[in-house]
């Protein structure tokens, strides 16, 4: 098979060839649009899911149709150690541009509002930490300028907002990684979504995230769980990982033996970023279409060292000696499949009490290593992690 025709594209966001599987959140995307569209009230939107699943995949498309509907649109990636201000107020200002508003006065308005939401940097801040915005305008004084993020953010999106319905256009706001938010962000988050849902207002935050997201919100204020629509974003059914293989093959006039689609599914177990990796191995050994179950069988090996390397290992390095013992005694427990775990069967494994165990435990999650499923209980986030770890005992 020619390497150069091969269709399929494992990567972190990579939007796979045929985006299988993922009508439904689509569909329910586009009618949160013409919702806002009519004046109607609607929730903001969280999606859920392990790594792998296509989550930023997903969060790409949906920004696509929101930008095909003429809105606003801005995208950031939380990070722990970075407070909102700076990726939220550039984010914003590419929405407003995008949104060619026609009144100048009105959008240098509340692009000063921007700007000085930007600046109101912490006085903790370093030197060489600052940073000035290109917004071409003063800024604004005594608008999202308070220091108090709860109160700045919910300001500086009901302006933005505006601004939209003058053009009857919206605004979404999409935030990846959204379950490393800061704390206080977080809670500013919920506050300006509250108070925007209550406005009617035509602006709405798309977050994606790690399974633990919701628990994140609900402890921060306690009404989110009524502020978003979550949609849990989880491995492909059978018909739809055989379309994602089948329908960019057929392009390239490939097929695939009903036995080589059984022996890929078994493999990817329905996680997107397996089936594209397995896929693009296979076609790359495979000698002519139709692609076989030999096949399959000769390119499986290949594809697992891959990701033995790239998907599972880079993840593994980042762990210290403390926290790869405890990702190891995870493993045992939760067999192959990688099945939640109770934090005290960890410490009983390890021959630990289980507050000596904390810190490594914290820093796995705050690695994103791991997440708590629910209190007391400890799970990977990414799918297949524990048959890795299985294979490689130390």
């Amino acid at each position: 098979m020619d390497p150069v025709r091969n269709p399929y594209a494992p990567g972190a966001g990579q939007r796979p060839p045929e985006l299988a599987g993922r009508d439904g959140e689509l569909s329910a995307f586009d009618v949160v649009l013409e919702r806002i569209a009519h004046g109607r009230p609607e929730r903001s939107l969280v999606l859920t899911g392990l790594r792998g699943v296509g989550k930023t995949v997903l969060l790409n498309q949906l920004r696509s149709a929101a930008i095909g509907r003429g809105w606003g649109t801005g995208k950031i990636e939380a990070r722990p150690e970075q407070s909102l201000r700076r990726p939220v107020s550039s984010a914003l200002h590419m929405a407003l541009r995008e949104l060619r508003h026609p009144d100048q006065d009105s959008m240098d308005a509340v692009l000063g509002v921007v700007k000085a939401f930007a600046l109101r940097e912490s006085t903790e801040a370093k030197v060489r930490d600052r940073w000035q915005p290109g917004i071409d305008v003063p800024a604004a004084r005594g608008r999202a300028d308070s220091g108090d993020m709860e109160i700045d953010l919910v300001e500086l999106l009901s302006d933005a907002a505006g601004l939209a319905a003058d053009v009857g256009k919206g605004i979404a706001l999409f935030i990846d990684e959204m379950q490393d938010v800061q704390t206080p962000d977080v809670s500013a988050i919920c506050a300006a979504c509250h108070e925007l849902s209550q406005q009617g207002a035509p602006l709405i935050v798309v977050g994606a995230g790690l399974p633990h997201l919701p628990a994140v919100l609900s402890a921060s204020k306690s009404y989110s769980e009524r502020l978003f629509r979550y949609l849990r974003i989880d491995r492909l059914d059978r018909a739809a990982a055989d379309r994602a293989l089948l329908a960019p093959a057929e392009r390239e006039e490939v097929t695939f033996d009903p036995d080589a689609l059984d022996a890929l599914y078994a493999a990817a177990d329905g996680y997107p970023y397996f089936v594209q990796a397995y896929g693009k191995v296979t076609w790359d050994l495979a000698a002519a279409s139709p692609i076989t179950a030999a096949d399959v069988a000769m390119a499986a090996p290949v594809a697992e060292a891959e990701l033995a390397v790239g998907f599972f290992g880079s993840r593994y390095d980042r762990a210290t000696p403390a926290e790869r013992e405890y990702m190891h005694a995870m493993a045992e427990l939760g067999g192959p499949h990688g099945a939640a775990v109770a934090t005290s069967d960890v410490a009983v494994s390890l021959g630990r009490k289980p507050a000596s165990l904390s810190p490594a435990r914290d820093s796995l999650i705050k690695k994103g290593l791991v997440y708590s499923a629910e209190r007391g209980q400890i799970a990977f986030t990414v799918p297949h992690f524990g048959r890795y770890l299985l294979d490689h005992l130390d």
